[in-house]
Order: structure tokens, then sequence, then C-alpha cells
């Protein structure tokens, strides 16, 4: 990826976390990153002219902090910062049109205790045109936190299919991986065919339990190939495993540094919206998730 790395900037937690996590992942990558930080046009016809200069002192301060503190700890990263009169919403979709990842907190200045994803953070992950992570305020996201203890190096998470496999969602988690020195764990849900369960007694025998079961272990073990292939230092391990699968990404992405989903996009569709599966996720997770779009 050559594209730079995005994230907002609104003077919160959120967004100070958000914006680590993308310092971190541009200097994984060896791209630029890029802040933004979006003022709106205050309510009313006739808003003092002081007050809007203000405003936007206050949003420049606050990138100059963030440059600062992200340069300490990233001497090497190059950073390029933006103010926008605009909502954030449309000002970070604007700047995500030229970006590799849009980064995100899932909650901003405006969110409220209990609230697990804000509106802000929903549309980004439902209508960017890049892979949008969205990064809680707990997360598991800098080395050393979050890992499973059983392990030393991270891990990365992403949820495959292997009947309808998709290569953006694929290759970003791929690529994520290689570029932290990460396991991938993929993730294939599946279900009994319909056809297997008697309706008297709602059972199916070991046998054909097994022999199904071996059956998506083959077809992901090929589905995998082209990736494993194509990055060859990253180490697989994949779970097939007979449950939703909502409930089986989070509970294999517990203590991961990312969990990847996808988003199927709709070129005729003026907004996006997230899949059953991505929108859970999003609600359920502790760590960083990656929502990448695809068309297929």
């Amino acid at each position: 990826m050559s594209r730079p790395v995005l994230a907002g900037i609104d003077g919160s937690v959120h967004s100070s976390v958000a914006a680590d996590w993308a310092a971190r992942e541009a200097a994984l990558r060896g791209v630029q990153l890029r802040l933004i930080q979006a003022s709106p046009p205050l309510p009313g016809a006739a808003v003092p002219f002081q007050a809007a200069e203000r405003l936007r002192r206050v949003g420049e301060q606050m990138l100059q902090r963030t440059v600062a503190d992200l340069s300490d700890r990233y001497p090497e990263l190059a950073i390029r910062t933006a103010h926008a009169d605009d909502a954030p919403a449309s000002a970070l979709l604007a700047a995500a049109s030229t970006a590799g990842i849009l980064v995100v907190g899932t909650r901003g200045a405006g969110g409220f205790d209990g609230l697990a994803v804000g509106s802000v953070a929903l549309r980004m992950a439902m209508a960017a045109p890049c892979p949008v992570v969205l990064v809680p305020q707990q997360r598991a996201g800098a080395l050393g936190e979050g890992r499973p203890a059983a392990r030393g190096a991270p891990q990365a998470v992403v949820g495959f299919d292997a009947h309808h496999p998709v290569s953006e969602t694929a290759d970003f988690a791929f690529s994520a991986a290689d570029a932290r020195g990460a396991h991938l764990r993929v993730v294939q849900a599946w279900a009994l065919p319909a056809d297997s369960v008697s309706p008297r007694t709602l059972t199916v025998t070991e046998e054909d339990r097994a022999t199904w079961e071996d059956q998506e272990v083959l077809q992901l073990s090929d589905g995998l190939r082209a990736w494993q292939e194509k990055y060859p230092r990253v180490t697989v391990r994949s779970d097939v495993v007979l449950l939703h699968p909502a409930e089986a990404l989070l509970n294999t992405s517990r203590g991961s540094e990312l969990l990847v989903v996808g988003r199927r996009t709709d070129p005729l569709a003026v907004e996006g919206r997230l899949g059953p599966i991505a929108h859970a996720v999003l609600h359920h997770a502790r760590c960083p998730v990656a929502v990448v779009p695809h068309g297929g």
C-alpha cells in the first residue's frame, strides 16, 4: 500500500487513541500519515467572524499538539495535517477518496457513556471508499498489549467464506498481518446443510458432521492458497467452526490486534450499509475492527 493512512482528530480521547493507532500503522507500512480536523460552520445566519476564527485556531492547535505527540513516538513518520470547514463526516469522506486506510475512534467528542459506535464512525464504516479501521478507546493495538498469553506473536483475525471468497478483504488482512509480523487467524463459520436435519429428531450423525466439516476445511485450504503464496511470511491458522459468523469472529478475536470483515458496496446506492455480521462485530468487538469495502 502506497496511499497514506488518514485519521480524524476532534480532541476526544477516542480520537487520540485512533490517531496513535493510525500513526503506528503508517509507520509499519512506510507511508504518510494524514490528520484532518473539521470545524463545521456555526449554526445561525449571523455568526460573528471572531467566533469562527477562534474555532479554527482551536482546531489548528489541536492538530499541532497531536503532531508533536506523535512525532515524539514515531520520529521517522511523515505527517501532514489539514483543517476542513465542514462537518466531520463530510470532511472525512472527501479525504478518504485518496487514502489507503481511514482510522477513526468508535466514538467522538459528541458521544455519551454506553454508546458503542458513534454516528460518524458508523457512517465511515458504511460509506468510505477505502478500508476503515474503528478503534475503541480500550484497544488491543499496541505491541505487547492484548495478546493471547500462550503465544508471543501478535494476532490478526479475518472472516473468510471459501464458498464466496472476497479478495479485497483477504488481501487487506494478509497485508496487515505481514506489516505487523502477526499470525493471521482465518475464521470460516459454517452451518449444517438445510436438508440434513430430521424435522423429528433434529440430529445428525457424528459421521455426517465430520464429513461435512472435512469438506469445509479442504475448501478453506484451497481458497487461501493464493494469498499464502503472495504473503509467505504470514503464519496462518485456520478455524472452521459450527457457529454463527459474528459469534465465531467475536470469540476468536479476543486478545487480537485487529479483526477484519468485509462490506459489500453497491455502485447504484447513494449511501452504503453494513451487513448483519459487520454490524454485530462493530458493536461488540473489543479490538480494532477493519471494514473493507468490496464489490463482490
